[in-house]
């Protein structure tokens, strides 16, 4: 019963974290004018689903999806730069991007340390 708890927890903060990051990326008018105590709540709820939501049997599928999220996030904002500098579509898909790699890359990194201490037996 805590198990599914546990899931269900960092199952909504998952939900809530993705929903946050699209619609601070639509609303937002840059990158770097966003708010601190925005990126900060993106980072807390991605350890929370890192820390609740995978369990062992998910691990490999989370860290294969995660990564490719961060990858194409990192790598994806940056020729959007040159596309077109004062269009909304380009600017609001490079909000959502990096708002989603600070959701996406703690909880990665929590999950990736939580796997490789399992497989040391720890």
């Amino acid at each position: 019963m805590v198990k599914s708890r546990e899931n269900l927890l960092g199952a909504y903060a998952f939900l809530v974290g993705v929903v946050l990051a699209i619609i601070f990326g639509l609303f937002n008018e840059s990158l770097s004018s966003a708010d601190g105590m925005f990126y900060s709540a993106l980072v807390l709820i991605g350890l929370i689903v890192g820390f609740m939501n995978v369990g062992d049997k998910d691990s490999k599928t989370f860290l294969m999806a995660s990564l490719s999220l961060v990858i194409v996030g990192a790598l994806g904002m940056e020729p959007l730069k040159y596309v077109a500098l004062n269009n909304y579509v380009v600017t609001s898909l490079r909000n959502v991007l990096g708002s989603l790699l600070m959701l996406f890359v703690p909880a990665t990194i929590v999950v990736a340390l939580k796997t490789v201490f399992s497989m040391a037996k720890i």
